[in-house]
């Protein structure tokens, strides 16, 4: 009795985290993703396979997003264009849906799915904090955004995955990302490890924090659009996600710099949470991340 009783109460949590995360549709559009016949870029056994069917990818999916916004411009599109406050689940919803067709869908369903974005980055245009224009399908812009989600998504693989990569599988998991990422705009996207931190470092010079910057990391760490019930254990998944961050991009977001916190502190705090994600996440059917 004890144990069906758990199983039910990890089903129930799987299937709300579920729906959070990819819609309260997630199942029917996890069986087209999955169960499609037809040719895939990637196998079960691939590196990206195994990194973006993790429950680490929801601290990596906070991290990303904070580096992210340290790009003036790539912060001005999501401000200006992606609705991330008044319909912030729907944009995760959305960002969920491309990386499993990319990942786990056939090829066709892929590239599908990747020109419907390019449609929409093809209409995205303004200009940043500093009144420099941009525009969404700028090869350099989508080469920042495409670099930071690879190294927060590989950064929290390494950290909370049971099993991490070895060297020669992160050097894999980069190539192997860069593949839907070229298709999307993205021009020579890394091929592996030491080229991605050399690209990211690159960016260095570009980043710098501005208010839109500062207000996105208040919600998205202090004011999540959740119930009070729910915001606790939110918390402690952003926590591995802010750990994750390098010193220098913490300091830019005005978070702790120390590593003594981030690691002392912030990523156990990561590490629990990502182990209860995945303990949810295994009683819902494959296909929920």
């Amino acid at each position: 009795m004890l144990r069906s009783a758990v199983r039910r109460l990890q089903r129930t949590a799987g299937e709300s985290l579920r729906a959070r995360v990819a819609g309260e549709d997630a199942a029917d559009r996890a069986r087209l993703i999955w169960d499609t016949a037809g040719e895939r870029w990637f196998t079960p056994q691939d590196p990206v396979w195994r990194v973006h069917a993790d429950a680490a990818m929801f601290p990596g999916g906070v991290a990303a997003l904070l580096l992210q916004m340290l790009h003036p411009m790539a912060m001005a599109g999501v401000a200006g264009h992606s609705g991330y406050r008044g319909d912030p689940w729907g944009r995760l919803q959305r960002t969920s849906t491309y990386l499993a067709a990319t990942t786990f869908g056939t090829t066709q369903h892929a590239l599908a799915t990747i020109g419907h974005v390019r449609s929409i980055h093809a209409r995205v245009r303004g200009k940043d904090a500093f009144d420099r224009p941009y525009r969404a399908d700028d090869p350099h812009l989508l080469m920042w955004v495409h670099i930071a989600e690879v190294a927060s998504f590989l950064r929290a693989y390494q950290a909370y995955a049971s099993t991490p990569l070895t060297a020669e599988e992160a050097d894999l998991y980069v190539r192997q990302a860069g593949v839907p990422a070229a298709h999307l705009g993205v021009l020579d996207p890394p091929t592996d490890v030491a080229s991605l931190e050399a690209t990211v470092a690159a960016y260095r010079p570009e980043l710098e924090t501005t208010t839109a910057a500062r207000d996105a990391a208040r919600f998205l760490l202090v004011e999540p659009p959740l119930p009070a019930g729910a915001r606790v254990g939110y918390w402690a998944i952003a926590a591995g996600g802010v750990s994750l961050l390098e010193p220098w991009a913490r300091e830019l977001l005005d978070l702790p710099r120390s590593d003594l916190l981030a690691r002392g502190l912030l990523g156990p705090l990561g590490r629990a949470s990502t182990g209860t994600v995945r303990w949810a996440m295994a009683g819902v059917d494959r296909g929920a991340a």
